[in-house]
């Protein structure tokens, strides 16, 4: 069962935190998003931006392993959280 919107926010909220506190992976992030880290504290609550945090994370797995384990997540729990988000639909190739 897909998780609830609120319950993948408030993954994506836990993935943003560690986001901020992983000081190697931040400015990967920041650059790859165009971000800035006011950004971060004003977008916190934007479902579009927390689903982005996800689409940066399911771009490596080590980072997903890294975050899950950090957080004691199923490293499965991430791409069905950012389907639950907007945007987060897999392209249809019909």
């Amino acid at each position: 069962m897909p998780p609830s919107t609120d319950a993948a926010e408030t993954l994506a909220l836990q993935a943003l935190a560690w986001l901020v506190a992983n000081d190697e992976l931040l400015p990967v992030f920041l650059g790859a998003t165009g971000a800035s880290e006011q950004d971060l504290r004003r977008s916190a609550s934007d479902p579009v931006f927390l689903g982005s945090v996800l689409d940066f994370l399911l771009m490596d797995d080590a980072w997903i392993v890294a975050f899950c384990d950090s957080v004691g997540l199923g490293y499965d729990r991430v791409a069905p959280a950012r389907a639950a988000l907007p945007g987060g639909a897999g392209p249809h190739w019909t």
